[in-house]
């Protein structure tokens, strides 16, 4: 009797609390809509937070949308013809006994690592678009892609630039480069090996990532084809289609995630201006660091507290972050251990934040990307942390 009075009870409150949420919800969203406004436009101005808002996203759609299509179809071009001449399967059997120890991955997952760092982190979608690879994988360990191909992300770029540095710095940064990417490396397995504790829980072992009568019909009409040439065409042409749709399915999400962290971490122009041109913002993200950076210089090492301003705007592009290190060595703020840690946090994170959103998006697991964030933040400390204390190792070696 007690229960059904209660499922009674229950019921027939039911409407009344739909009623209130049907106010309250809508309320609360116009609450929190027009304080994050208020946020941006009280500092900026309504009319240049506006023009900053359009200018940003108008320049990641042209400067990094579309080259990160054009990053899209040739990784995607060029894993199809991997696939197809067998590579793939090649570094599936000589890299499982690594990389399965290290990440829980196959060794499949070592391509989506080489494409990443010589270019960028959405490579490695391509790659997993293609059902001939995902074959390799659980279903589980399909989301950790984003994570293991985003801690390598331009990881070639970031290393070449930081080796740059050495004539400016006055001093050679190989070592302190060195240290950064083995570095990024602690970094991603942590980040890999965290997210999969979640995708595990969720999605089981067991489960394949994709089918696999349809992976060997793809591989089995590839065969049918005699001609060399054909095979290597058609490849292309097929992985390059892919490509194209993966650029177009991450521009939402770049432009819309990409501009709110800019103008979170950058700040106005030279003196204080705010003119409605692209990246200013109100430099919320670093303000915020700096509250914490009695946390951060223990384990980073930085020399200046100045410094926590590359790591916190990796957070949102790595290329942005990368051009203000020549700033802070002007200023006498960096030091050799610096840039190891810059390097490592620079590759590790490369802009996560901005990305994320988006490629967890394509690889159809937009539930998961709360999680894979936040194993991510942890795994850029972790990259930065091991980079510092390396360093630290070796230049008392060496």
């Amino acid at each position: 009797m007690e229960k059904s009075v209660l499922r009674k009870g229950t019921a027939r409150k039911t409407p009344e609390n739909k009623k209130t949420a049907d106010i309250l919800v809508p309320l609360l969203f116009l609450a929190v809509f027009i304080l994050l406004f208020v946020v941006f436009a009280k500092p900026m101005g309504l009319s240049n937070m506006l023009n900053t808002m359009m200018n940003t996203a108008y320049s990641l759609l042209t400067d990094t949308a579309l080259y990160i299509m054009a990053i899209a179809v040739i990784t995607g071009a060029l894993s199809a013809l991997l696939t197809e001449f067998g590579v793939v399967e090649l570094l599936n059997r000589l890299l499982s006994p690594l990389m399965r120890p290290l990440y829980d991955l196959p060794g499949a997952a070592s391509l989506g690592v080489v494409t990443t760092y010589l270019s960028d982190n959405p490579a490695i979608l391509a790659l997993a678009d293609d059902m001939r690879y995902r074959r390799y994988f659980k279903a589980y360990q399909i989301p950790a892609l984003t994570n293991i191909g985003t801690s390598f992300g331009m990881g070639l770029i970031v290393t070449t630039f930081m080796l740059g540095l050495s004539g400016s710095m006055g001093e050679s940064t190989a070592l302190a480069v060195l240290c950064g990417n083995m570095g990024a490396v602690a970094g991603s397995i942590l980040s890999t090996r965290l997210f999969l504790i979640f995708t595990k829980k969720a999605l089981g072992t067991d489960a394949p990532a994709g089918s696999v009568h349809e992976a060997k019909q793809e591989e089995e009409t590839e065969k049918k084809k005699e001609k060399l040439f054909l095979r290597v065409m058609n490849a292309l042409m097929e992985g390059g289609k892919r490509g194209v749709d993966l650029g177009l399915g991450i521009i939402p999400g770049v432009l819309i995630i990409c501009t709110l962290i800019m103008m979170l971490t950058n700040g106005p122009q030279e003196g204080g201006v705010y003119t409605g041109a692209a990246y200013e913002g109100i430099a919320l993200l670093p303000a915020a660091a700096s509250k914490i950076s009695f946390l951060l210089k223990p384990l980073f090492g930085f020399t200046s507290t100045a410094n926590i301003a590359v790591p916190v705007t990796a957070l949102g592009s790595a290329g942005a972050s990368l051009g203000i290190v020549p700033q802070l060595i002007s200023a006498g703020q960096v030091a050799c251990n610096d840039i190891a840690v810059f390097t490592a946090i620079c590759m590790c994170w490369s802009g996560y934040l901005s990305t994320h959103v988006s490629m967890m998006d394509l690889l159809g697991c937009s539930h998961f990307t709360g999680k894979a964030i936040l194993c991510h933040t942890f795994g850029g400390l972790l990259a930065g942390t091991a980079a510092h204390w390396l360093y630290v190792l070796l230049s008392l070696l060496f």
